[in-house]
C-alpha cells in the first residue's frame, strides 16, 4: 500500500466525496475485507456494498489484494490502494468537492478513532505513574490550538510526516507476538478553523 495517492481526475474525487464510500475507505485502509463483510459491518445489502466496491475499484481506489474459496464460492478481498489521498493541482478548481471530500474523508476518521478508544482495554488509559514527561505516559491525548501563519503550519506538517516515517522505520521490526511489544493506535488531525475555541486563546488575541 503506497503512503499517498494523488487523485488525477473529477472521477475519483466524487467517489470519495460520497459519506458511505469514505467509511468503506478507512476501513479498507485498516485492512483487506470481502464484499459480503463489509455488508455484515455496515448493515447493508451485498448489492448495495458491491455497487460501492465496484465505483470505488472503477476509479482505481480500491484494489483486489487476494482470493479465497468458500463453499464453492471465491471471495474477494478489497484493501485500499494508498493510506492517504490528495488532489491533483487540475482538480484545484473544483475546491468545493475537494474540500467536501476532505471533510467526509476527516470525519468517518474521527468516528473510527472514538470507536477504537470505545473499544480498547482500560488497561490501555492507566498511568503506570504520576509524571509530568510524556515519555512516561501510557497514552497521549491533547488538543492544540495555534495562531500560526500557513508556512509554518506547513513546516510542521512536513516535520510531522517526517516523525511519522521514522518511527515507522523504527518499529518495522517490531512483531505483534513478541513478548514486549504491544500494538497502538495512532490518530491525528489538524485543520483551519475560523476563530479560537479555547478560551486562553481567545483571551490572549483580545488583549
Amino acid at each position: 500500500m503506497k503512503p499517498m495517492f494523488t487523485l488525477s481526475n473529477y472521477a475519483q474525487l466524487k467517489a470519495l466525496s460520497d459519506p458511505l464510500r469514505a467509511e468503506i475507505m478507512i476501513r479498507l485502509i485498516e485492512k483487506s475485507y470481502t464484499g459480503q463483510q463489509l455488508s455484515e459491518i455496515f448493515g447493508l445489502s451485498r448489492a448495495k456494498i458491491h455497487y460501492h466496491l465496484k465505483e470505488l475499484e472503477k476509479n482505481e481506489l480500491i484494489e483486489i489484494v487476494k482470493k479465497e474459496e468458500k463453499n464453492g464460492i471465491i471471495q474477494k478481498f478489497y484493501r485500499s490502494v494508498a493510506r492517504g489521498f490528495t488532489p491533483s493541482s487540475q482538480l484545484l478548481p473544483q475546491i468545493g468537492d475537494v474540500s467536501e471530500t476532505s471533510r467526509q474523508l476527516l470525519l468517518q476518521l474521527n468516528d473510527r478513532t472514538r470507536n477504537a478508544i470505545l473499544s480498547a482495554s482500560e488497561h490501555a488509559f492507566q498511568l503506570e505513574q504520576a509524571s509530568e514527561e510524556p515519555s512516561n505516559w501510557s497514552y497521549v491525548g491533547a488538543t492544540w490550538h495555534f495562531s500560526a501563519k500557513e508556512e509554518h503550519f506547513k513546516k510542521w506538517i512536513k516535520k510531522y510526516h517526517s516523525l511519522m516515517k521514522e518511527f515507522s522505520e523504527m518499529t518495522k521490526n517490531d512483531q505483534p507476538d513478541e513478548p514486549d511489544s504491544k500494538m497502538y493506535y495512532l490518530s491525528t488531525m489538524a485543520f483551519q478553523v475560523e476563530e479560537p475555541l479555547i478560551e486562553e486563546l481567545k483571551s490572549e488575541k483580545e488583549e
